[in-house]
């Protein structure tokens, strides 16, 4: 009984270790197919490479991956709202998500400049120090000094397009995009000027 036992239970182990592997595997992203899907589906908006396109779309380019797979999924499944992107990530599958987030994820993205110098201490004041009377927490505390972000949660910020964030930070704020109550919160404690300058400081963070 103890021979049989044993095994049952090594036979057990090899079949868990080979169901693994096939998992591990396919989780693998497949940069070719992701860049194809770039040129194929995202690069009217987007360009090819994810680079500095319209300021009214953002800059893909060097953006973390699972924050990227995350925003296509929420996209596909109607949790954030945009009737493009919907309708664009709609017939992705995993797969596709996978691969073409880890593209844009490999490329090196481009530095940025901010546009207004008259507003660029009061944008790097909110974005390192918050502002403190409304309990506004500084920026750098979820997406870095250097506004390198962390993946899954919080994205690259570091030289996006500053239009880009403010219609992003203006919408957490009116309600028009709910898919993260942290920013709804933020947003929500900061008026137009101080949108506007911490955006546009973003833009020139690297």
């Amino acid at each position: 009984m103890k021979t049989v036992a044993l095994l049952l239970s090594s036979l057990l182990l090899a079949a868990t270790a080979h169901a693994n592997e096939p998992a591990a595997a396919a989780a693998k992203p497949d940069l070719g197919k992701g860049g194809t899907l770039s040129s194929q589906v995202c690069a009217a908006c987007h360009t090819a490479d994810g680079s500095r396109g319209s300021p009214a779309n953002p800059i893909l380019q060097g953006q973390h991956a699972e924050y990227l797979a995350k925003q296509l999924a929420e996209f596909k499944s109607g949790k954030r709202k945009n009737a493009v992107m919907s309708g664009m990530a709609a017939p992705l599958s995993e797969e596709d998500i996978r691969n073409v987030a880890a593209f844009y994820a490999s490329k090196t993205a481009k530095p940025g400049f901010a546009k207004n110098k008259d507003t660029v201490a009061l944008g790097e004041k909110i974005y390192r120090g918050g502002i403190a009377e409304r309990n506004v927490p500084a920026c750098a505390g979820c997406h870095g000094p250097t506004g390198s972000g962390l993946p899954a949660q919080y994205p690259r910020l570091g030289g996006q397009h500053g239009d880009y964030v403010e219609a992003q930070m203006t919408a957490f704020r009116t309600g028009t995009r709910t898919n993260n109550p942290v920013m709804t919160t933020v947003a929500a404690k900061m008026n137009d000027k101080e949108i506007k300058a911490v955006s546009d400081y973003i833009a020139g963070l690297r």
